[in-house]
C-alpha cells in the first residue's frame, strides 16, 4: 500500500499550521476583518476548511456523506474568535485522522460507495478521499493568502515543495 496519501495528509497538516502560524503574527483583528473575496473573512475560510476536514473524517470512518454533511453544517457556520481556537480544533482533528491512519483493518485502496448529494453515487477509494481533502485545503489556503494580501499583509509560503525541506 502506498504511503503517499498519508504523506499528503501530513503536508496538509503542516500547511494549515504554517498559515495559522503566520496569522498569529498579525494583529488579531485580521481574522475577522471583512474582505471582498470567496469568504467574507479569514475566519469564515478556516471554519469552512475545518468543517470539510471533519466531514471527510466522518465519511472515512463510516458515516454516509449526506449524514456527515448534515452533522458538520453547523461547524461551517461557527466562526471562532482566535487563531488559537482554530489551531486547537485542527490539532484535535489531526489526531483523530492519525489514529484512523494507524488502524490496520483497512487498505487505502479499498473503495466505498460514496453518495455525494452534489455529484452522485460512485465507488471511491479511501486514498482518493484523502487526496481530495488535501487538494481542497490547498485551494482554500490559497484563498486565505489572497485575503491576507488584500488586507495589506504578506502571506507565507506553504507549498508542497517547501514541505519536503521542512520535514
Amino acid at each position: 500500500m502506498s504511503k503517499h496519501p498519508l504523506q499528503m495528509f501530513e503536508y496538509h497538516t503542516w500547511a494549515n499550521q504554517t498559515i495559522l502560524g503566520r496569522i498569529k503574527e498579525l494583529p488579531s483583528p485580521v481574522l475577522s476583518q471583512d474582505v471582498n473575496s470567496s469568504f467574507p473573512t479569514i475566519a469564515h475560510a478556516f471554519s469552512h476548511l475545518y468543517a470539510v476536514d471533519k466531514m471527510w473524517y466522518l465519511v472515512l470512518t463510516g458515516t454516509s456523506m449526506p449524514d456527515a454533511l448534515q452533522a458538520t453544517r453547523p461547524l461551517n457556520e461557527t466562526i471562532l474568535h482566535t487563531v488559537t481556537e482554530y489551531d486547537q480544533n485542527f490539532d484535535q482533528l489531526v489526531e483523530q485522522y492519525r489514529a484512523w491512519f494507524r488502524n490496520s483493518d483497512f487498505n487505502l485502496e479499498q473503495t466505498i460507495l460514496l453518495n455525494n448529494p452534489y455529484a452522485g453515487i460512485r465507488q471511491t477509494s479511501y486514498a482518493e478521499i484523502v487526496l481530495h481533502l488535501v487538494n481542497h485545503g490547498t485551494y482554500h489556503r490559497g484563498n486565505v493568502s489572497t485575503m491576507l494580501r488584500q488586507l495589506g499583509h504578506a502571506s507565507i509560503m506553504n507549498d508542497y515543495c517547501l514541505y519536503w525541506y521542512q520535514k
